[in-house]
């Protein structure tokens, strides 16, 4: 299979990118700003053609391109959606991106004899069965795409009761993911946190930062191709308080210690800002992404 990450990439410096969203097609194609590469969701460009794609061609002229979908279904016991995995391979091969990505997580499944997709991110029982079918899907879209894939770590609001069967910790799930697909790992900082966050206000963990750095220093080193870091909110009604992972607000505190113990355990690994609702002027990004070279600047000092 061609190999699009090698270990050259790990000596380059940091390159860091924004998650290229349509208030920002115009003016970033017009200002050009310095970044190292643009991230964009898969599926709404997915077609042999139309306006959207036309820009996207536009940006990737001038900029490095990666693809972050979030309709595959990886851990879909049901199998891959084949029109689904055409339409991405189309894509990758119009558009050449330097990487691409989705999710652990399903969304499809079989309910009353048909197919049914949930139009969401739905978290997988870290047990061996899903781990199976998950590897499975994953050579399956690396076969087809003919290049090296990246899972991302999910943000999860519920959990599986796997009672009779033994479940893994997520790190040593992901990095078995890695190990026997051979595919790379997107560690998402923010969704440690966030899920971190929501298991204390459960009761099931006492010190979120603690438990995200474990998180991290579990996760093989050579197996993360990518790191997002994004913002996250707090939601309170009758029913309790939850932590969502909105991508609606700047980094917190928190999560840039963690992207600095990340940095420290994973080297200069391509960063994404990501930023989707109450989408702010491209300015606030570019700051986001310019705070992020900051980190990994110091990280790479305090290295040396």
């Amino acid at each position: 299979m061609p190999q699009n990450f090698t270990d050259v990439d790990r000596m380059k410096p940091l390159a860091v990118g924004v998650g290229w969203r349509q208030p920002h097609y115009a003016q970033l194609l017009e200002e050009q700003p310095e970044l190292d590469f643009l991230e964009v969701h898969s599926e709404n460009f997915f077609g042999a053609g139309g306006a959207a794609l036309a820009v996207l061609e536009r940006g990737r002229s001038r900029y490095p391109v990666s693809l972050h979908g979030v309709g595959l279904s990886l851990g879909s016991a049901t199998g891959l959606d084949p029109w689904h995995l055409e339409q991405l391979a189309h894509l990758v091969e119009r558009i050449d991106p330097v990487r691409v990505s989705d999710h652990a997580s399903f969304a499809r499944g079989r309910f009353a004899g048909g197919s049914v997709h949930a139009a969401d991110l739905l978290p997988l029982p870290f047990t061996q069965e899903a781990l199976d079918v998950l590897c499975a899907n994953v050579q399956r879209v690396q076969e087809r795409l003919q290049r090296r894939f990246m899972v991302e770590n999910l943000s999860a609001y519920l959990q599986w009761n796997a009672s009779g069967s033994q479940t893994l910790a997520e790190p040593v799930f992901l990095n078995t993911l890695a190990s026997r697909s051979g595919c790379l790992l997107l560690v998402d900082v923010n969704n440690i946190y966030v899920n971190a966050l929501n298991a204390q206000m459960a009761g099931l963990c006492a010190d979120p930062l603690a438990a995200c750095l474990d998180w991290l220093g579990q996760i093989t080193p050579d197996s993360v191709g990518e790191l997002h870091l994004a913002g996250h909110c707090h939601v309170s009604d009758v029913h309790g308080e939850i932590v969502i992972d909105d991508h609606g607000s700047r980094v917190c505190p928190q999560v840039w210690e963690l992207y600095r113990h990340a940095l420290d355990c994973f080297g200069p690994v391509p960063t994404l800002i990501e930023w989707d609702t109450d989408v702010p002027a491209l300015e606030v990004l570019l700051d986001e992404a310019a705070l992020a070279r900051a980190v990994a600047a110091q990280s790479l000092e305090s290295r040396l």
